[in-house]
């Protein structure tokens, strides 16, 4: 449970995210105070609030913050009364009777639907208006991306309008949604939670019903589910045995005490082969407790069942809460393979348990073949692919280009993305890890060539604003392609990416070419966005492009008389032709009529000389 206080500072730069960071620099580095996190204050509001791990460190907080003096302003701290706790509120709201309409609704539900419907809520939608639905949302969002575009450019607005008309309503084209190829169980990878079924009242592996904050923390089994596979459903199956076995209870957020927490299962579409990643809590076990408990899973997990469920690689993680700058803790290998491999347009991929894996591998053929065929990359194309996962994308696009170049947080896909140019036999590739923001410059310095396409597909919260800002003021980069599996939260992104230039936004805009939607995420709300952006030329670059566009006009001018002459040229040897002809004709009718004189007269000669002989005889 987190302990808040809050901080009051009166000035309009609180809302500012600069001003949460430097506040957060200054609590935990300067006055050495431990802060979990600081939530934004809300519009109109002076107040922002910081949290702690316990009531200790925000005593100690308040005493330090409270009077000091930062920016030329006073600081104000104070205990923050805490929210209710949801699963209090909700009983209270039950043993008064309070039923809100939602409750009665779901109340007339069985569990089987409410999962559906907080899981898969398009699960009985015909697939057809499913992508209709999400077409028809993909555009509404384009179009208040377009009027921001539109708020910002002044100078733009008669182009805008007028490419409105042609684009349907938007200032650049949208292409159809692309469907996915496979509807049903097409997840690769799934984490489901450990809980207590509310109906059986048996420790369960599925999914929530709801949120802890609307009160909810029961779990559903996942059987009804159409977009999870029957071999992760069994797989599903086996741990949940194991679970209902052992004599320790699943993990409960209401009072932070059990074991079980998640199970992470992770499909190749391409072997069929599954890994299983187990996370628990470890409460107080020892760590014999522990190693015994690892030696029962490898022991289950070797069974026929689970070989039946082609389970070929298992680990284990222990969650436990996170300190201030602590890193989380990594899956250990219990037993099979490390990775599990598969295939991408034609490419194979090994994936590790913390990965980046597109979750609908077929999707994912088509959703990167649209990248590619946006981008026109060419055979000198340098290509940055940033957020590069286990390098899937880049990976896809080298054959096309010269060099790709990739960038990822996490240290062990990058290891993948190299193990996968080295499976594929590709060297015109290379990886680097840490945060886009901060090496994006180094790595961006070492691009050479004049077309560079930036390919980016950031978490689901968008790119940092520094990476944002670094690719604006990149010059050489002339068109980028962002791939987003949450455009609502991207629509900020999309909007700093075509802003104006500015002092901190030097280099050109980027203008929306084309937009196209995929639909990955079959019977639910969620779809993938891919947007072609390209540089906007400066006025020295559009006058250079004027120039180059009239020497070519020149140069076809040029070639046309040329081509007039030669035209007269041939005329003129054909009529020297025609000429040549009729003297050959003359003189071949010529050399006949002589022939048949000197044959006559042949003739005639030798019958007056046997007239002779006989007159003689």
């Amino acid at each position: 449970m987190f302990h808040c206080g809050k901080i009051t500072y009166v000035h309009t730069y609180v809302l500012q995210f600069k001003f949460i960071v430097e506040l957060k620099k200054l609590m935990n580095n300067k006055l050495g105070l431990n802060t979990s996190k600081i939530k934004r204050p809300k519009n109109g509001s002076h107040w922002l609030y910081a949290c702690f791990q316990n009531d200790e460190e925000r005593i100690k907080a308040i005493a330090a913050l409270n009077g000091y003096s930062w920016k030329g302003k006073t600081l104000i701290a104070e205990e923050a009364k805490p929210a209710p706790d949801p699963l209090v509120r909700k009983r209270k709201q039950e043993e008064e009777g309070i039923q809100n309409k939602k409750k009665k609704e779901d109340n007339d539900k069985s569990q089987e639907e409410r999962l559906k419907d907080a899981v898969t809520p398009y699960w009985n939608m015909p697939y057809e208006e499913q992508t209709k639905l999400k077409e028809r949302e993909v555009k509404n969002l384009l179009m208040k991306f377009d009027n921001e575009v539109w708020k910002i450019h002044k100078e733009k607005r008669t182009e805008i309008e007028a490419n409105r008309k042609v684009y349907d309503g938007l200032s650049f084209e949208l292409k159809p949604i692309q469907k996915s190829p496979v509807t049903e169980g097409y997840r690769n990878k799934c984490e489901f939670t450990v809980g207590i079924d509310e109906e059986t009242s048996k420790p369960t592996v599925g999914f929530r019903l709801g949120s802890y904050v609307t009160g909810t923390v029961a779990v559903a089994p996942i059987s009804s589910l159409n977009h999870i596979s029957e071999k992760m459903k069994k797989a599903v199956l086996v741990f949940q045995n194991f679970v209902r076995q052992s004599s320790m209870e699943p993990f409960s957020p209401a009072d932070y005490s059990g074991y079980w927490r998640y199970l992470t299962v992770r499909e190749s579409k391409h072997t069929g082969d599954l890994m299983l990643i187990i996370s628990m809590h470890p409460q107080d076990l020892t760590t014999e407790k522990l190693e015994e408990l690892k030696k029962n899973l490898i022991e289950h997990f070797s069974t026929e069942e689970s070989v039946a469920c082609c389970i070929k690689s298992l680990y284990f993680e222990l969650l436990t809460k996170k300190r201030v700058g602590e890193d989380g803790s990594k899956p250990t290998h219990l037993t099979g393979s490390t990775h599990i491999i598969d295939t991408i347009l034609g490419r194979q991929f090994r994936i590790s348990p913390e990965a980046f894996f597109q979750i609908n591998t077929a999707g994912a053929d088509i959703l990167y073949q649209s990248a590619i065929d946006m981008s026109r990359v060419q055979r000198d194309t340098t290509i940055v692919d940033i957020c590069c996962g286990t390098g899937t994308i880049g990976l896809c696009f080298a054959k096309h280009c010269d060099k790709v170049v990739g960038l990822e947080l996490i240290a062990e896909a990058v290891k993948d993305a190299k193990a996968n140019a080295e499976l594929n036999q590709i060297e015109n590739c290379e990886f680097f890890a840490g945060k886009a923001e901060d090496i994006l410059p180094s790595v961006l310095a070492r691009v050479t060539g004049d077309d560079v396409v930036a390919i980016v597909d950031p978490p689901r919260a968008g790119l940092h604003m520094r990476a944002v800002t670094q690719l604006r003021n990149t010059k050489k980069v002339k068109r980028l392609i962002y791939i987003s599996c949450s455009p609502a939260s991207a629509v900020k992104n999309f909007v700093d990416l075509s802003r104006p230039s500015s002092k901190t936004l030097r280099g050109a805009p980027f203008v929306p070419v084309r937009a196209v939607p995929v639909d990955m995420f079959p019977h639910t709300k969620h779809v993938e966005l891919a947007i072609l952006f390209e540089r906007e030329q400066s006025k020295e670059q559009v006058d250079q492009t004027k120039e180059q566009v009239d020497q070519i006009k020149e140069q076809v001018s040029q070639t046309e008389e040329q081509v007039d002459q030669t035209e007269e040229q041939v005329d003129q040897t054909g009529e020297q032709v025609d000429q040549t002809k009729e003297q050959v004709s003359e003189d071949v009718n010529g050399d006949k009529q002589a022939i048949e004189v000197d044959s006559n007269n042949g003739e005639m000669a030798l019958d007056s000389d046997i007239s002779t002989n006989d007159v003689q005889i």
